[in-house]
């Protein structure tokens, strides 16, 4: 059997590139997804406190 070709380095620098650039991405979705997720639960409780303010008064 022949040993296997490895790819050339500029396609594995290029497929690091790739990777990275994919993971900054996903990180940046995934940021978001949370920050948008902590601004609604922000918002309902500034609702629940607001209404509760007014019963209170």
């Amino acid at each position: 059997m022949e040993p296997e070709a490895r790819p050339s380095l500029a396609r594995r620098a290029l497929a690091l590139v790739v990777l990275l650039i994919a993971g900054w991405i996903l990180l940046k979705f995934v940021i978001g997804l949370i920050a948008g997720v902590a601004t609604i639960i922000i918002i309902a409780l500034a609702a629940v406190a607001v209404l509760w303010a007014l019963r209170t008064l």
